[in-house]
């Protein structure tokens, strides 16, 4: 699990809105309304460098969040800052419903297949993934043989273990390698 002042991504800016310097975003979870009570955010650019910002103000705009960050006070520097990505600290997450977890929780976990009563490694969990009909985790392989795509359904993962960090896998009927 991360620390709680971790900067998780959670949106990155499509374009300018107006002309007084707010953004759109583009939410990675549209449903998440984190990101309207945010007092400050971290923005993360493409080459690496990080800067923590004030949010003078941010909105719901259809599956968009329209944000307004101190110092950006025209169109033009809101054009500067497309394609950033903005960043909460994991602590400003609201704690999960019982059986649920935040991906970011779930990445760097390992996934075992339980035969028995006897475990075997089978790599990490380096994403997951949403399609339209189910949820999936993105496993690097334990033997370097590339990835994993593991359906996340009662059917095929026994348990998350966050806090241990371990996936348990029933079956490896559905799992497809990469």
């Amino acid at each position: 699990m991360l620390a709680d002042d971790a900067w998780v991504p959670l949106a990155e800016i499509a374009r300018p809105h107006g002309v007084r310097g707010e953004v759109r975003l583009r939410l990675y979870n549209r449903d998440s309304d984190l990101l309207l009570d945010q007092e400050e955010v971290l923005i993360r650019f493409s080459d690496g460098d990080e800067q923590e910002v004030s949010v003078d103000g941010a909105r719901r705009a259809d599956d968009a969040i329209l944000m307004k960050l101190h110092a950006v006070d025209g169109r033009e520097r809101a054009e500067e800052l497309r394609g950033v990505v903005v960043c909460v600290r994991r602590g400003a997450f609201p704690a999960p419903e019982p059986g649920e977890f935040y991906a970011c929780d779930i990445e760097g976990a390992r996934v075992v297949l339980d035969e028995e009563g006897v475990e075997r490694e089978l790599g990490r969990v380096t994403a997951l993934r949403p399609y339209p009909t189910m949820d999936m985790l993105e496993v690097a392989a334990a033997d370097e043989g590339g990835s994993w795509e593991v359906p996340l359904v009662d059917a095929v993962v026994r348990s998350v273990d966050i806090e241990a960090g371990v996936v348990t896998l029933f079956t490896m009927v559905g799992v497809e390698r990469g």
